[in-house]
């Protein structure tokens, strides 16, 4: 999803064809600066792909955003239990933003667990979107709820807005041949159309996405843009939401560019190709899958097209020791992983550090010592990036700051570890490499240089006039050793 920053007359008449839209319609609009959604549910409600598709319209609208997944380990809690809700939060503004924020303005909880495990986190006169239908004497009973929080007034501070999810969007599919399982899977399609309404997002992009996504599935395609164009349809139309609310677009926050949503790790990975292009050096990635790195290996094996080779190695020993292997042979190097991973990795690095090659170790951090929370996020391996390897072995370290930073961090990374002829820690985290943010396209001519000039013959003269070949010899300027490929003749 990409979109153009519009410039001030495009901006002007947009404004106007807003005011018309408002005037037209019966219900209030209001303007806000910005926006906390968090999107609430079960493990297999839909939240991550509602928030995914509601943060590509907001991109595409042309709004700064921020965003935060949250979902719980990978062994699924049972249905309905606190420990099993996944949440998606994201912050949209019509200003620079550089967080997903604390304090959702807006919640939206499909039962009982997602509201209890969230409420906290909710200010006073916040809105409150509830599935009705999930409210049941046993769904609240296993969360701890003695009485209905919809009916005992504990939520009276809040702008509350019951509305039956299931059932609507039940009611909405009868025309299909679908079973009421199959039909109530698509509520999270029906809220995401509620809030589209609500926030005045776009809709085109959302139903492309449908469209392309269950194209092999013509009933469910059909079933999910009904259950959208539903949600969308029961907020024009119900008098509970007398309000609807509109954001503008952050054009002051970006200069003028083409500009597309992306995460931290794909970021991370479109840096890695640019870099290997940029430095006319093949890409190896030696890998070995460990949440929250392992996009970044699912990411880069699309890549062949661009000299891009990837090997998931049997352990995350063999990942590095493959990689420093690839560097040894002339390639742009690089290895994945998290915090246990890096423990595993010290000793290849402490050899690229005495071995003097170029390596860049990216470390997606993850929570909690020892193989720690996969899906938690702690900046975990600061001191273990700095000092963790046997005796004096130093390496650079950098963090990007933002999930579009990755991007740049990643060809830092690889500029100075070329430069320098050493290992480079790249630091993420669970919370960047999953988040989201608008990153503008780059053009080619700011793309940085990293070509490399590898040693082609001798490069020393001893007292008797021999030239010889001297492997750590200095560059006066980077103090570098020269980078000779095995197979160049003179230089074994």
């Amino acid at each position: 999803m990409t979109s153009q920053v519009s410039s001030p007359a495009e901006q002007a008449d947009e404004a106007v064809v807003g005011e018309q839209r408002k005037a037209a319609g019966a219900k209030d609009v209001r303007r806000l600066d910005r926006v906390i959604i968090r999107f609430a549910g079960d493990s297999g409600d839909g939240m991550q792909l509602t928030g995914d598709r509601f943060t590509s319209e907001t991109a595409s609208f042309g709004n700064d955003l921020s965003t935060l997944p949250n979902f719980p380990a990978e062994i699924r809690a049972p249905a309905g239990t606190l420990p099993g809700v996944s949440s998606f939060q994201l912050h949209f503004a019509d200003h620079d933003i550089l967080t997903p924020g604390d304090a959702p303005n807006v919640l939206v909880a499909m039962n009982p667990a997602a509201l209890k495990a969230n409420i906290g986190d909710l200010p006073r006169g916040a809105e409150i979107i509830v599935n009705t239908d999930e409210f049941t004497k046993r769904a609240m009973q296993k969360v701890g709820y003695a009485e209905s929080p919809l009916e005992d007034g504990s939520l009276d501070g809040y702008s509350l807005h019951p509305v039956p999810l299931t059932t609507l969007t039940v009611e909405a599919l009868k025309e299909f041949d679908l079973s009421r399982k199959e039909a109530e899977r698509s509520k999270n399609m029906f809220a995401l159309g509620l809030l589209s309404w609500m926030y005045h997002r776009p809709t085109e992009g959302t139903e492309r996405f449908l469209a392309s996504k269950f194209a092999k599935k013509p009933e469910i395609m059909k079933a999910n843009l009904a259950a959208f164009r539903a949600g969308w349809n029961f907020g024009e139309t119900t008098e509970d939401f007398a309000v609807s609310y509109e954001v503008a677009p952050a054009a002051t926050a970006f200069p003028v560019g083409t500009y597309r949503n992306i995460s931290g790790n794909l970021a991370l990975s479109y840096g890695l190709v640019t870099a290997s292009r940029q430095a006319d050096l093949p890409l190896y990635l030696g890998s070995y899958p460990i949440t929250p790195a392992s996009d970044i290996l699912h990411e880069l094996s699309k890549h062949k097209n661009f000299g891009v080779r990837t090997f998931q190695a049997e352990d995350e020993i063999a990942g590095i020791g493959a990689a420093l292997g690839a560097a040894f042979g002339g390639s742009l190097a690089v290895t994945t992983t998290s915090g246990p991973g890096v423990a595993l990795k010290s000793e290849t690095i402490g050899l690229a550090v005495s071995l003097e090659l170029p390596l860049l170790v990216i470390d997606i951090q993850r929570g909690g010592p020892s193989t720690g929370l996969p899906t938690k996020t702690e900046q975990a391996d600061l001191l273990q990036a700095m000092f963790g390897r046997n005796g004096e072995a130093p390496v650079p370290v950098i963090a990007p700051r933002t999930p579009a930073d990755c991007f740049d961090a990643a060809l830092e990374a690889a500029r100075i570890a070329l430069t320098y002829r050493t290992p480079v820690m790249l630091l993420s985290d669970g919370y960047l490499a999953n988040g989201s943010e608008p990153w503008r396209i780059p053009e080619l001519d700011e793309l940085p240089d990293l070509t490399v000039q590898f040693a082609q013959g001798p490069n020393h003269t001893l007292e008797d006039g021999t030239e010889v070949f001297w492997p750590y010899k200095r560059d006066p300027q980077t103090l570098a050793r020269p980078w000779a490929v095995p197979g160049t003749p003179g230089l074994e």
